[in-house]
């Protein structure tokens, strides 16, 4: 398996942020956790913010240990990380206080080591604020972007780790496939609020 260092991410479509996340597996991990309710670029450009506002190293220690009323101003800015800034100044938090308890705060060592996709969405599952869409999404941007394809990574990943789609942020390498992204979840929406309506007509009916 190969690091995060052997891939030029294009997530946040930022050269800064970009940068970050291409050399940092925490920067990465809180990038996904963000990215909810905002745009996916805005949330993946937000690990940089944070950084650069921070007092000390962005790591999973010293974020862990930060003061967590100074850590949810970080997160406020202005500008404002995310739409709920206090909540997810908690999540980020907690996220790197499980890292420095169990993997030593090495974030790459979620999966550094890992035999199978199994395994891997296993750990990925148990990190705090990823649920399970967003642990298969992650597989999959591990296996189509950094090379880290334990075996049954894409099952491990369905349908997220299909060869050509463009479903979610594991298929963001450029602009191009941004748009593309964006407009697959925009479909998806509307499918949702189609398959809604026939439901709430039933139950008023």
């Amino acid at each position: 398996m190969t690091s995060t260092r052997s891939k030029k991410l294009c997530l946040a479509q930022q050269p800064d942020a970009d940068e970050m996340l291409s050399r940092d597996p925490f920067a990465l991990l809180v990038g996904m956790l963000l990215d909810q309710q905002i745009p996916m670029e805005r949330a993946f450009a937000g690990p940089v913010a944070i950084a650069q506002r921070m007092e000390g190293p962005f790591d999973p220690s010293t974020v862990a240990a930060y003061d967590p009323d100074g850590f949810v101003e970080v997160v406020a800015g202005p500008p404002a990380v995310h739409r709920f800034p206090t909540a997810m100044a908690a999540r980020i938090q907690t996220l790197a206080k499980h890292l420095d308890e169990e993997y030593g705060g090495n974030a790459s060592a979620v999966w550094a080591d890992v035999k199978s996709g199994d395994d891997l969405l296993a750990r990925l599952s148990a990190l705090p604020g990823f649920g399970a869409q967003k642990a298969k999404i992650f597989v999959a941007l591990l296996g189509k972007q950094l090379k880290v394809r334990p075996r049954g990574w894409r099952e491990a990943s369905e349908p997220y780790g299909e060869d050509g789609a463009y479903k979610s942020v594991a298929d963001v390498i450029d602009v191009a496939s941004l748009v593309k992204v964006r407009q697959f979840k925009m479909e998806q929406k509307v499918e949702k609020r189609v398959v809604a309506r026939p439901m709430r007509q039933t139950r008023n009916s």
